[in-house]
C-alpha cells in the first residue's frame, strides 16, 4: 500500500506518530457519557463546554458551542471524545454499517457473554447476537456490534490475537 505505514520508515517527516483519541458526535451528552460509563466502563476524565474562536474554526460552525466530555478505557492510552454540539443545525445519519461515512468502534472483551447479557438486559440493541469467526485473525473468538444510543456500533471482540494475528497479552 502506498504511503502505508508498511512502506514508510517510522521517522520519516510527516507521519502519523500516534493516537490521541477518537471523537463522536452525540445528540445527548449525558446520555451517552452515561452508555459509556456505566455499560462500558469507561472513566469520566474530564468535561468542558468549548466556544472559543479556534474550535469555532477548527470544526467550521461560527456558532457552535460544544459540550464535551473525555473518557479513557482504564488500563489503555484510548480516550473517547463525545461531543454534543449546540447552536448549529443537526441532522441524524443513517449509522449502518454498509453507508460510507460511518465508522464503529471496537475493544477487547474477557467474556462476551456476560457483557453482551448485561448490555441487553440495560436495553442496548444489538445488531446480532455474538458470533464466531470461521476466518481471519479472530477465528475461534467472539464477535458482536451492539448499538450506543445514537446507533454508533460497537464491536465487542473476544478473541486471542490482534487484527494483525499478533498473540494478545
Amino acid at each position: 500500500m502506498r504511503g502505508s505505514p508498511h512502506t514508510m520508515g517510522a521517522t520519516s517527516v510527516g507521519c502519523l506518530t500516534g493516537t490521541s483519541h477518537v471523537g463522536i458526535q452525540v445528540e445527548s451528552l449525558g446520555r451517552s457519557v452515561a452508555f459509556y460509563h456505566d455499560l462500558l466502563g469507561f472513566e469520566v476524565v474530564t468535561t468542558w463546554v468549548r466556544d472559543e474562536p479556534w474550535i469555532r474554526e477548527v470544526v467550521g460552525y461560527p456558532e457552535a458551542v460544544l459540550d464535551v466530555a473525555i473518557l479513557g478505557l482504564p488500563g489503555s492510552a484510548v480516550f473517547l471524545e463525545i461531543l454534543e454540539y449546540e447552536r448549529v443545525d443537526r441532522t441524524h445519519v443513517d449509522t449502518s454499517n454498509a453507508n460510507p461515512g460511518t465508522a464503529h468502534l471496537a475493544f477487547y472483551v474477557d467474556d462476551i457473554n456476560v457483557v453482551y447479557d448485561r448490555l441487553v438486559s440495560a436495553g442496548v440493541r444489538s445488531v446480532s447476537a455474538p458470533v464466531e469467526p470461521t476466518s481471519g485473525p479472530n477465528t475461534g473468538g467472539r464477535v458482536v456490534y451492539v448499538l450506543d444510543p445514537d446507533g454508533i456500533r460497537i464491536e465487542l471482540m473476544q478473541t486471542a490475537r490482534t487484527l494483525a494475528g499478533v498473540e494478545r497479552s
